[in-house]
């Protein structure tokens, strides 16, 4: 009888939003009480005002979350925005910060700083590329009426800027954030090994019918079709290890 349980004996949270303030010191503690020893930290402006686009300010929240629950290993990101310069991603690997966060303008709460055309960017991410730093893209593009584009096409919509940045800087390590459909693992799948997505623990077992009038299960981006979600339980069960012991192509659960 085949096995229904997966044990993992350390695991790790690789898209949390902390937010700050007493919220920060509510929410912070339940890392742990959920039993993770490892958070891979965003924290970008559509969760927290002013974003966190320096080394300084990186540093200074790592501090702040340690002062809430110094058991847990923070990994620390960046925003992606016009303030952040190549200079400033060397001077963020020196200081530990893995990676860099990116949002289109308008897909999610408070991402009205998002960017429009990732054309701009690709000095950072060369320097990215450079230094060995990774690069989590918020996988959708904004609604558009005019162009029939809605919150259940926006990621599939989104993907060939996925393919068009991996092509453009193959070592570059991207991560593609809550992966929903389909489309979105097979994509990913075509890139090279440093191209992985991100799953959310309830993708895997909500679909369109969970949350279309029941706005509880409403969250961008929002679950997808049945076909998607087994798209989504297929590929963790086909996860292999590799030989530093990590799963490769897909990352942990969010």
């Amino acid at each position: 009888m085949a096995s229904t349980t997966i044990s993992i004996n350390s695991p790790a949270d690789f898209h949390v939003h902390l937010r700050q303030g007493p919220l920060s010191s509510l929410v912070t503690p339940h890392i742990k009480k959920g039993g993770f020893d490892l958070a891979y930290v965003m924290r970008e402006q559509p969760n927290l005002r002013p974003p966190i686009t320096t080394t300084e300010q990186a540093l200074k929240y790592k501090d702040d979350l340690k002062g809430i629950d110094p058991s847990v290993e923070y990994l620390m990101t960046l925003y992606l925005s016009p303030d952040l310069t190549p200079e400033e991603i060397r001077k963020a690997k020196k200081a530990g910060v893995v990676g860099v966060k990116s949002y289109p303008r308008g897909v999610t709460t408070n991402s009205d700083g998002g960017i429009e055309s990732y054309d701009t960017y690709y000095p950072i991410f060369e320097a990215m590329q450079e230094v060995d730093m990774v690069l989590n893209l918020h996988g959708e593009i904004p609604s558009d009426a005019s162009k029939n584009t809605h919150v259940l096409n926006a990621e599939p919509k989104f993907l060939p800027h996925l393919l068009k940045l991996h092509a453009a800087f193959p070592r570059l390590r991207i991560v593609l954030e809550h992966a929903t459909t389909r489309a979105a693992v097979e994509a990913v799948k075509t890139c090279g090994p440093t191209v992985a997505c991100t799953i959310t623990a309830h993708h895997l077992a909500l679909t369109v019918d969970d949350w279309a009038g029941q706005s509880w299960n409403y969250c961008k981006p929002v679950a997808k079709y049945p076909d998607d979600r087994l798209a989504l339980r297929e590929v963790i069960k086909e996860g292999k290890i590799n030989r530093e012991n990590k799963i490769s192509k897909v990352l942990t659960t969010e």
